[in-house]
């Protein structure tokens, strides 16, 4: 599962980010793939002309089809498979939910074939008013989404939306260090009092060399577990100077080990880089007692900020797929319409004591327009913009992987951090 969706969603996500910009945001481009994933189940052969959603006459899905699967990454098929098997193998702490609503006497609902392929957990109904749908999505994401992306009018006729949310604690909280531990060439050092320190154990961090970036450095923090199902969240910086979308595309790249604990692909040790200041890290070297077999110990510590995010995203680009998904679900319930819309909302606060982040991602169908031995020590420090990606482990108790473990869930770009709450400075 991981191997199969990892691909086409890291390739999802750099487009959606693209279209999004170097704006402060979160996103959830797993919540836009879903949804197109959803639409991946309709038929894709042709229909009587009268049914057509665009009037193009018969076998004018297809294109459609083709459309959709390019921006999905993957055949229609496999994304309507990976769809169910996330959808109906729930995460325990990852939340999910898709509906479909259809307005009263519109359309003939689909076939019983299609709507049987759909996931057994999509709600099918009749188009909710504007209180419902905002009620659908503070109830599918805990509140932390409190109103639905999309207006409802009456001009639209159908409307599919998906819902991701998690609110995890840290099996190991951060420490607190002065803001000025993120280097005197962070401009968030000097508006900041706090920031966060990682602990000596339970988190990961490590100095990265990769292809495309040169050498980047990554902090791992893992939530608590739930019956072998958990979260990390990894934060990924590079030089000052490269573009947000190449940092997202390096996160995006690094989290595939990330459910896994493994050392990154490119990690560095401490002792082949020299002693000193770079923009990312500071490097010193100290005589200590350790049990190092070569008597050389490499410690690493992460400075980050608290940061927090809410985010508004038009999803109408053709680059996304929404258009062609709309046109493959208005066929499969007859339903023509003239044009679509679709956004996701979308949140996340990442602090001391854990991380929250949840999206509502909705698409509209209209019918009108709309021994003595020497330490080295890294401190790794996150003092201007980076990149974070949330992952999904999933080690069930019979030591099998579920169909969420790997998967990236949530991604944002951090140009604006947070103080560090004053309740959140002492400790628990």
């Amino acid at each position: 599962m991981t191997t199969d969706l990892h691909g086409p969603l890291s390739a999802y996500a750099a487009r959606l980010h693209a279209t999004i910009g170097d704006r402060h945001h979160v996103a959830s481009p797993l919540g836009a793939w879903l949804l197109l994933a959803v639409c991946a189940t309709a038929p894709a052969g042709s229909s009587p002309a009268a049914a057509d959603p665009v009037g193009e006459g018969p076998g004018a899905a297809n294109p459609a089809a083709e459309e959709l699967a390019h921006a999905l990454g993957t055949d229609l098929a496999s994304a309507a498979e990976v769809a169910r098997a996330l959808l109906d193998a729930p995460h325990p702490l990852v939340r999910s939910a898709t509906a479909l609503w259809q307005r009263s006497g519109r359309g003939n609902g689909g076939s019983a074939g299609w709507r049987a392929a759909l996931p057994r957990t999509t709600e099918i109904g009749e188009l909710p008013d504007q209180a419902g749908l905002d009620a659908w999505a503070r109830e599918h994401t805990d509140g932390l989404i409190d109103t639905f992306p999309l207006k409802v009018n009456p001009n639209v006729v159908f409307a599919l939306a998906s819902a991701l949310a998690t609110r995890v604690s840290w099996a190991t909280p951060f420490d607190v260090a002065d803001a000025r531990a993120l280097g005197a060439g962070s401009p968030w050092a000097r508006g900041l009092r706090r920031a966060l320190r990682s602990p000596s154990q339970g988190h990961r961090c490590a100095i990265v060399s990769t292809e495309l970036l040169g050498d980047v450095i990554v902090h791992a923090a893992p939530a608590q577990t739930t019956d072998g199902a958990g979260l990390v969240v990894l934060s990924v910086a590079a030089d000052p100077q490269v573009p947000p979308s190449e940092v997202l595309a390096v996160a995006y790249d690094l989290s595939v080990g990330a459910a896994d604990g493994a050392q990154p692909a490119g990690a560095r040790s401490l002792f082949d880089l020299p002693l000193g200041e770079t923009p990312l890290w500071t490097l010193s070297e100290e005589r200590v007692r350790t049990r190092a077999r070569d008597g050389r110990e490499e410690r690493h510590h992460a400075v980050l900020p608290c940061w927090s995010a809410r985010s508004d995203h038009d999803l109408t680009a053709p680059a996304l797929g929404f258009g062609a998904a709309s046109t493959m679900l208005a066929r499969a319930l007859g339903q023509p319409i003239e044009t679509s819309d679709a956004r996701q909302a979308a949140m996340a606060r990442f602090g001391r004591y854990g991380f929250e982040a949840a999206a509502v991602t909705a698409m509209f169908g209209l019918v009108s327009l709309p021994p003595e031995g020497v330490a080295r020590t890294a401190e790794l420090r996150f003092g201007h913009p980076y990149a974070v990606v949330a992952v999904a482990t999933d080690t069930r108790a019979d030591g099998v992987t579920g169909p969420w473990h790997g998967v990236p869930v949530f991604s944002a770009w951090v140009t604006e951090p947070d103080e560090l709450p004053e309740a959140d400075a002492a400790d628990r």
